[in-house]
Order: structure tokens, then C-alpha cells, then sequence
């Protein structure tokens, strides 16, 4: 195979990949909203409740896609994709969750050594 052709290949394959990342994927909520609704822990959880709140986060991600950066957006997809039954409110939940902790400050995340430490002291 000529080297040019793998080269375009890349360089085509790469731009789709740029271009699906402009909006959030599409996802079948039937079988995620029949499982949630079929596993009574509630009352009020039925699929129409689900529907209702997978058509939302997918309204959400809609018009904040942007906001979140292409590997937040991969990661998150790949994890709400995972085990089956993918969900928009898994997805919206972990982009937002990635975006936040991006956003925490360097130097300033949990310093669980000062916990344990004081955890010894207690004992």
C-alpha cells in the first residue's frame, strides 16, 4: 500500500473523529429505561420517569457539548457506553463531574495523607 493513501486515510479518519466530537452521540433509551423500570426500587421510577430524564440530559448535552474538552468527551462516552445500556444521564453526570475536577486549582486537591495521619494519632 502506498504511503500517501495511508497518510489520507489518517488525516480523513482523524477529521471524522473531530467531527463526531461536535455533538454528543445518540443513544437507544428503551433498553436502559425498561431495565430501570424493571427493577422497582421505586414507586416512582417507572420508564416514562426514566424517558423523561434520559430526553433531558440529551437536551442538556445538546447545548453543552462544547463546553467540555474532546478527551472529556471521549472518556465519558467510552465509560457510559460500558456494560451495555448506554444513558445521557450517565454521560451528562460523568462530563460534568470530569469538567470539575479539571477545574480544580494544582495543589488543591484531596490531601488524604493529613486524614490518615490524624486517623493515627486518634488510635
Amino acid at each position: 500500500m502506498n504511503t500517501g493513501y495511508i497518510v489520507i486515510s489518517a488525516l480523513l479518519l482523524g477529521t471524522q473523529a473531530v467531527c463526531a466530537a461536535d455533538s454528543p452521540p445518540r443513544f437507544d433509551i428503551t433498553p436502559i429505561c425498561r431495565a430501570a423500570a424493571s427493577a422497582g426500587v421505586s414507586d416512582t421510577r417507572t420508564a416514562e420517569a426514566c424517558r423523561r430524564d434520559e430526553e433531558l440530559a440529551q437536551q442538556t448535552l445538546g447545548q453543552q457539548w462544547s463546553q467540555f474538552s474532546l478527551a472529556q468527551q471521549t472518556e465519558c462516552v467510552r465509560l457510559s457506553s460500558r456494560g451495555g445500556n448506554p444513558s445521557y444521564v450517565e454521560l451528562l453526570t460523568c462530563l460534568e463531574m470530569a469538567k470539575q475536577a479539571s477545574e480544580i486549582p494544582a495543589g488543591r486537591g484531596l490531601d488524604t495523607g493529613d486524614a490518615v495521619e490524624k486517623s493515627r494519632r486518634v488510635k
